[in-house]
């Protein structure tokens, strides 16, 4: 496959990445209201702020017409500091709504369509992080296999929240949701600290990065 076909399909899969999180995040939000789940609440607001980063990323790196090198640069500095302290600020509603159901003995309700969104995540997410990894090695990107690997953190995330939905809707157990809910408020601590850290963000459009420096 030659270096332009390789580089659409990166395109292309980094454009499925941010719209499955996009739908993802709004389904997830939604059975979360419904059920009380605060770790389903939490994954979809993962899922969100991650479909931001993604879409930033394209944008940035797709050179925007209109703006020179260095205002591309000072927004996406700009852009990746607010995503960063976005991380901070859901983890500390996460981690609040989950301690505060645990007290008080909140129970929620149990979620089918949260059981089918964790399910369709965790099959997505390991077929992306292979078709990334792939692609990657046929273009020599880091920036695309470090995209692939967070397909796969995600994948372990939709695990977690599918046991803690399970574990509810079969065997009752409502405290395994905010457990669960605990998890995903460190996971969002973490990214929000490597965002900062780091200065990129966790879902990067991958191989358009490694484009822009070579041309």
């Amino acid at each position: 496959m030659s270096q332009i076909s390789l580089h659409k399909k990166a395109l292309l899969l980094s454009y499925l990445t941010v719209g499955y999180n996009l739908l993802e995040g709004v389904l997830s939000l939604l059975a979360g209201s419904l059920a009380g789940s605060i770790a389903l609440v939490g994954f979809g607001l993962d899922s969100f702020v991650e479909s931001l980063s993604g879409g930033i990323m394209i944008w940035r790196f797709r050179r925007h017409a209109h703006l020179t090198a260095a205002q591309e640069e000072r927004r996406e500095k700009l852009a990746i500091k607010l995503v960063g302290w976005t991380f901070f600020g859901l983890a500390a509603y996460v981690l609040y709504e989950s301690l505060k159901k645990l007290a008080f003995q909140e129970a929620p309700a149990p979620s089918l369509l949260g059981i089918i969104i964790a399910l369709a995540s965790l099959i997505l997410m390991p077929l992306l992080f292979a078709l990334k990894l792939r692609t990657s090695a046929g273009l020599g990107s880091a920036s695309l296999r470090a995209d692939a690997r967070q397909n796969l953190a995600c994948a372990f995330l939709s695990l977690a929240l599918l046991v803690g939905l399970g574990l509810n809707y079969v065997a009752g157990l409502w405290q395994a949701d905010p457990i669960i809910g605990l998890i995903i408020g460190a996971v969002l601590v973490r990214e929000g600290y490597s965002t900062l850290k780091e200065e990129k963000l966790c879902s990067c459009c991958g191989v358009s990065c490694d484009s822009q420096q070579e041309e």
